[in-house]
């Protein structure tokens, strides 16, 4: 299977070793309230991040009732309602994403949003969303993913919670009607240990799948995302909010306001420092390599007509000017044409 390797989202490109994507996970962090929402939106702005993404969900179609929390679900909100119960509490309607998107772009930044269920992708469809975000919920939901890869839609597939051949078949699923397409390592729980970030798992699937990677990272503070980077991703994605202290079931996990510019500041300030895949000097080299590099000079005095060899020539520190060591082959064996002195300058 082959997936594209240039994406374009916008007016922004993913690309392997191009500017990293950074999405800013608002998720559900706005409790409901669009001026929350709003909130949110303005600080992902502020950072400098390229998008910021909501989560889109009908309750009904997405969970039965009285399921459990997950485990982590349970330290950050109530103990005694259910996960349906809490889910209702954070639901968007339809009129809110559009007023969301429209929000989004009179600021300038990209509106991106992850379906849950078949209504809410009908729905984003309708407003007309430029990308989607699949959560790890539903890595191993083949009809799901194929209907979303049917969109055309560039799709950003989240891999928490799954095996290597569960994510063989979705991408063999997807890649029927799709090749837009970014693999993401991630890690389902909000937050995971330093030891749970795994990495590694992002060379795994460049040497299996010939596709774009990204990281979703749930660490805690500014984390493993940064890290990420030298291993090739393109893209980027860490959840944020106004107030780690508020009830919800992702605050936790998130960055506040200033780690989310740290995170940016830090990204970028990677991506200097990969700098080019050529080795040349860099321009700043130039004159050092000048001061400090040697060439080739008389290491005692030599007659016109004397053999040079490595007993009357020796590299030295000459400014710049002179025969490189790296040619002392085209020297050594050659008659002097003129007499040398002591630390004299090689010409031939």
């Amino acid at each position: 299977m082959n997936f594209n390797k240039t994406i374009q989202i916008a007016d922004k490109v993913l690309e392997q070793n191009g500017k990293t994507f950074i999405i800013a996970e608002a998720g559900v962090n706005h409790g409901g309230d669009m001026n929350l929402a709003k909130k949110l939106v303005d600080l992902a702005v502020e950072a400098g991040v390229d998008a910021v993404k909501f989560q889109a969900f009908r309750t009904s179609d997405l969970i039965i009732d009285n399921v459990e929390k997950a485990p982590y679900q349970t330290k950050t909100t109530s103990k005694t309602e259910s996960q349906t119960d809490m889910l209702k509490k954070l639901e968007l309607k339809k009129e809110q994403y559009i007023e969301l998107k429209e929000y989004c772009e009179s600021k300038n930044i990209i509106f991106l949003i992850t379906p849950f269920d078949e209504t809410s992708l009908l729905e984003l469809e309708e407003i007309g969303v430029v990308a989607y975000k699949v959560a790890s919920t539903d890595t191993t939901n083949l009809p799901f993913l194929k209907k979303i890869a049917q969109t055309q839609k560039p799709v950003f597939l989240s891999t928490g919670m799954t095996y290597l051949n569960e994510i063989q078949a979705a991408l063999e699923e997807m890649h029927v009607y799709n090749k837009n397409i970014v693999l993401m390592q991630c890690t389902a729980n909000y937050p995971i240990s330093d030891d749970e970030a795994n990495l590694n798992v992002i060379k795994t699937f460049q040497n299996n799948f010939d596709i774009l990677v990204g990281y979703s990272d749930h660490s805690i503070g500014i984390g493993a995302a940064p890290y990420a980077i030298p291993m090739g991703v393109c893209m980027i994605e860490k959840h944020f909010t106004i107030n780690k202290e508020d009830e919800g079931p992702d605050h936790l996990a998130s960055l506040d306001p200033e780690e989310l510019k740290q995170l940016v500041v830090e990204v970028r300030r990677i991506e200097h420092y990969l700098g080019s895949f050529d080795k040349v000097p860099t321009a700043s080299e130039m004159n050092t390599r000048k001061s400090l590099q040697k060439n080739l000079v008389a290491k005692t005095r030599i007659l016109e007509g004397e053999i040079l060899s490595e007993s009357n020539v020796i590299a030295k520190r000459t400014g710049g000017e002179g025969i490189s060591p790296i040619d002392y082959k085209q020297v050594f064996g050659q008659k002097a044409n003129k007499s040398f002195n002591t630390n004299e300058i090689i010409t031939l």
